[in-house]
């Protein structure tokens, strides 16, 4: 017996407190999952419903942790002795400033230690001990490049393939070609921070000239978690059920007045799942029913790490209840260390570092690593020389996005592999570089998808989350 399978079908079902008052709501669904729609990715009736991918796929799932701002590679996964021989010496080559006003090009060693991690070897810092511990697990990307220096243009590429705004995010993609893998929640959750939204706001999590129903669904840090979830009292119980009952019946009967009105089907289905997602999202995010060790694993004990850990294990229950893609973010500039780095570096990396590995712990030992793609990175890495040269305390680094780190586990990424390679000064990849797009093309090759083939009519044009020609899967990266 596949016993994660048959776990995730348990909860599924548990969550069906509404079946009583949605009888023909869950009908409909019997019938689709019965006969899934065909993956015709270019066809006007839009749904949720699971669809078969197009290749043999490693992965069913995707939780990405989005560090916004650009964490330093150069002080945490990326180390260079050479940076170490020549401190305060002056950079002898060209250099992209963000920031020309504080820039200098005096260079900047990492202040703290590296060491080898588990049996692969892989160097990490001393700031993330916890990463470190899951080092055989993950797959260390040292030379991913998107070439677009500033925050808002890098994001963009990272999430949406283009520099340009509002267009389809990954996690939209990935919901349009695949479905969901539940009628009880929604396929694409973003998990805010309590702190800021990040640069580009919902642009984040927008479905762009997608139907709306791929948009994702915002999973805020404080109760109520999903705003107007929980009916007001006066139509809990018996009002709520006579008026869905009501409300089903007269769309039901507009609908047939209008075929092929397909938005209007989507709108439907999205008002439905709002009614189910009144059992089923509760459920997910109550962490009453998790044991106390888990909730240690994932530093929720602590204040440092309490929110981020919270976040991080919803994710988890997310994604073993049937959710596609998940993304946990960091508030606006988190990592965007222009100064003060001494201090605030470290600080960020408490807040993630055990939650993180946490994640890549908890579901391998579910059995759920093998199926889901754990991502963590951000959109752009650090530069090897000082901005804001003013005082020791003062100093951080600009903007790098020519040569920049991130890691991957699970759903078919390779464990205890490092991959590509920057300078001799962590400035620019130089060895098996990772552009943006070669990493969207990998992920699409193992979630069984082409993204030739993925593709939405759009003012004329078919448009792809990939539209250049020089994407390529990274075979490296795959176990």
């Amino acid at each position: 017996m596949d016993m994660n399978k048959s776990r995730r079908e348990i909860l599924s079902s548990a969550s069906m407190g509404l079946a009583g008052l949605l009888a023909a709501i869950n009908l409909k669904d019997r019938r689709l999952l019965a006969n899934p729609a065909k993956p015709d990715l270019v066809g006007k009736s839009f749904n949720t419903v699971e669809k078969p991918a197009k290749k043999p796929a490693r992965a069913r799932a995707m939780i990405s942790l989005w560090m916004q701002g650009g964490p330093s590679q150069i002080d945490m996964f990326d180390p260079k002795e050479e940076l170490m021989k020549r401190d305060g010496e002056t950079f002898p080559g060209d250099i992209k400033y963000d920031n020309a006003a504080q820039a200098s090009s005096k260079i900047m060693a990492p202040p703290w230690k590296f060491r080898a991690h588990g049996e692969c070897g892989m160097e990490m810092s001393e700031l993330v001990p916890h990463m470190g511990s899951i080092a055989d697990d993950i797959t260390l990307i040292r030379s991913m490049h998107t070439g677009v220096n500033n925050h808002g243009q890098s994001i963009r590429a990272m999430n949406s393939g283009t520099t340009a705004a509002m267009h389809p995010v990954l996690g939209s993609w990935l919901t349009y070609g695949l479905g969901g893998q539940t009628s009880s929640l929604p396929p694409y959750m973003a998990l805010i921070d309590p702190g800021q939204l990040p640069v580009d706001g919902v642009g984040n999590w927008h479905n762009g000239y997608l139907p709306s129903i791929y948009q994702g669904t915002v999973i805020r840090p404080t109760e109520p978690r999903i705003l107007n979830l929980t009916p007001p009292a006066r139509l809990e119980g018996a009002p709520q059920k006579e008026l869905l009952s009501f409300l089903q019946k007269l769309n039901q009967e507009d609908l047939e007045r209008k075929p092929g009105e397909f938005d209007y089907q989507a709108r439907i289905d999205m008002y439905e799942l709002a009614a189910r997602m009144q059992t089923a999202a509760v459920e997910a995010m109550d962490l009453s029913g998790e044991t106390e060790e888990t909730k240690k694993l994932y530093g929720i004990d602590k204040p440092a790490t309490k929110d981020f850990g919270t976040r991080c294990l919803i994710a988890r229950r997310m994604i073993e209840r049937g959710v596609r893609f998940v993304q946990v973010f960091t508030q606006n500039q988190f990592w965007d260390h222009h100064g003060s780095i001494l201090k605030s570096l470290p600080n960020a990396c408490e807040k993630v570092d055990q939650p993180s590995a946490a994640l890549v712990t908890d579901l391998k030992r579910r059995g759920l690593l093998d199926e889901t793609i754990v991502h963590w990175g951000g959109e752009m890495g650090r530069l090897p020389v000082i901005q804001n040269d003013t005082g020791r305390q003062n100093v951080g680094r600009d903007h790098n996005t020519y040569g920049f780190s991130q890691w991957v586990a699970g759903g078919g990424f390779k464990g205890g592999y490092v991959h590509g390679a920057t300078d001799e000064f962590s400035h620019k990849a130089v060895e098996d570089i990772v552009n943006h797009y070669d990493y969207h093309h990998t992920l699409f090759h193992l979630f069984g998808l082409d993204p030739e083939q993925l593709y939405f009519e759009h003012n004329g044009q078919n448009r792809k989350l990939i539209e250049t020609d020089q994407s390529k899967v990274i075979t490296k990266l795959l176990a």
